[in-house]
């Protein structure tokens, strides 16, 4: 009778010695199995402890914060395209004319910002003010790029690639040289250089960008004479595959506008929340202002009768603009704050600095024209204009009736007044160019056109995913931007 009791005892140790055996093989199994779906699947598996003989795996989902963000500067691109125009600033002139300027040197300092302001005279804030020169984006724009938080030096994993070209300080040198090879020999050099570099063949440029400090009109020569203004680059084939930031868009789409820098570049949140309330604390006397110059060779230009109706009114301020006036950001911006409404005419061009001093001072803009700012800071401005600004179409000179503007402006209610200046107070974060050395906590208009820019060239990839041919739609042109709505409210 015992005998079987013997026979089931030695079953039940053998048992208990292979039943482990077995477990373990078939968890070494699924390891080795699991890893390689793991390493297949971008799933980590980790050993987080042991205990007794069987082991603890837990699965660590890691999210990537910059997927999808990830941009690579084409640092290798020949100085001869940026660096050496900083090195040779002295040569270099600070506007956008052909004429006796000062040099470019000045306005190089504190990383393309300027020179600081040092006395305010209670005007301005906090020390985050400088004499920035409106034309000097592409340098501000690329020591900004240099602090991006999701650069990569694997262009396989960007998502973007940017240029660090300095268009206008290029074109700058030969614009107004009348031979049209040497005017326009730099930029065919730089597509060449460009288009030879393994990064093009990934999307063919689709997914490289640059940004200019001058207005796209400028490198948009239609016509091989050398009566035509401008260089060619942005219709050089390959140009034409690639997006340009600059601070005046064209008809084109692959020609995009971003904010004038204007001499604001606060280093801390709080600095911009502490602009916002004195903006919004400030008293203001005068009605509306005109703060500029005459324009009396430009026969569409309707600043003379601006400035005519200004001073003709007591509830306007008139500031008659020279370099000494309104190249000090202290004169402007006490003017600016002085007033609700700030009158912007067209500059030389469709757009001007000054409609983004006038929003930085909590002052009302007043556009005449839809290209002034509506139909180009897309990314920037609320899409409904009435929300921030107050539009008066002037198609012709003849238009702008005598006492048209005030009678306009004083027919606006006082809570619609107010609602207004807080959407413009509320703009200002976005506006504004931070200081490269540092990084704000809310998206400053670097960070926002950074964005527009992923977004546009996931769009590309989306298309090319789809199999539709990604040059449709890429550089159309868009007639329609410069033309009057049929309504104040389109």
């Amino acid at each position: 009778m015992e005998k079987p009791l013997a026979r089931k005892s030695s079953q039940e140790v053998w048992s208990g010695i292979l039943a482990p055996f077995f477990i373990l093989c078939l968890v070494f199994l699924c390891l080795s199995y699991s890893t390689l779906l793991g390493v297949t699947n971008g799933v980590n598996l980790l050993v987080i402890k042991q205990v007794h003989t069987i082991s603890i795996w837990k699965i660590n989902h890691t999210e990537d914060s910059c997927a999808n963000r990830y941009i690579y500067i084409h640092e290798g691109l020949p100085a001869r395209f940026n660096y050496d125009f900083l090195n040779n600033c002295e040569s270099l002139s600070a506007g956008t004319c052909n004429c006796n300027t000062p040099n470019m040197c000045p306005h190089l300092m504190n990383l393309g910002l300027g020179p600081q302001v040092n006395d305010s005279e209670g005007v301005l804030a906090n020390k985050s003010w400088f004499k920035t020169n409106p034309y000097l984006l592409e340098v501000i724009f690329h020591n900004k790029m240099k602090q991006y938080e999701c650069l990569t030096k694997n262009s396989s994993l960007a998502s973007a690639i940017y240029v660090p070209f300095y268009p206008s300080m290029d074109v700058g040198v030969h614009l107004w040289d009348s031979n049209l090879t040497i005017r326009d020999s730099s930029a065919r050099d730089f597509v060449k250089w460009l288009s030879g570099q393994p990064e093009w063949m990934k999307m063919w440029g689709r997914d490289h960008f640059f940004a200019s400090g001058r207005i796209a009109w400028d490198f948009r020569r239609e016509r091989d004479n050398s009566s035509h203004w401008g260089s060619k680059l942005r219709f050089l084939a390959e140009s034409m595959n690639m997006t340009m930031l600059s601070i005046e868009g064209g008809r084109w789409k692959n020609d995009i506008a971003i904010p004038y820098p204007t001499n604001f570049h606060p280093a801390k949140d709080s600095e911009v929340v502490q602009w916002q309330n004195r903006v919004r604390e400030q008293e203001r006397p005068y009605l509306f202002s005109f703060v500029g110059a005459p324009r009396p060779h430009q026969q569409t230009s309707i600043r003379g009768k601006l400035i005519d109706h200004c001073q003709a009114s007591t509830n306007c301020k008139f500031l008659h603009c020279d370099e000494k006036k309104c190249g000090n950001p202290v004169t402007v911006m006490r003017e600016f704050k002085s007033s609700v409404y700030c009158l912007q005419p067209g500059g030389d061009s469709y757009t001007r600095r000054s409609a983004f001093d006038a929003l930085l001072a909590g002052c009302i803009p007043v556009f005449f024209h839809p290209a002034t700012a509506y139909t180009q800071y897309l990314w920037h401005l609320p899409k409904n204009h009435t929300k921030y600004s107050v539009f008066i179409p002037v198609r012709d000179v003849e238009d702008l009736k005598e006492g048209l503007i005030e009678k306009v402006l004083l027919g606006i209610s006082k809570d619609k007044e107010v609602a207004m200046r807080e959407e413009v107070i509320r703009l200002i974060p976005k506006l504004v160019y931070a200081n490269p050395r540092s990084r704000l906590g809310t998206q400053d208009a670097f960070d926002i056109a950074v964005q527009g820019i992923l977004e546009r060239i996931e769009n590309v990839r989306k298309v090319i995913r789809e199999g539709t041919d990604p040059s449709i739609g890429f550089t159309d042109e868009d007639n329609d931007k410069f033309k009057f709505p049929e309504t104040l409210d389109s």
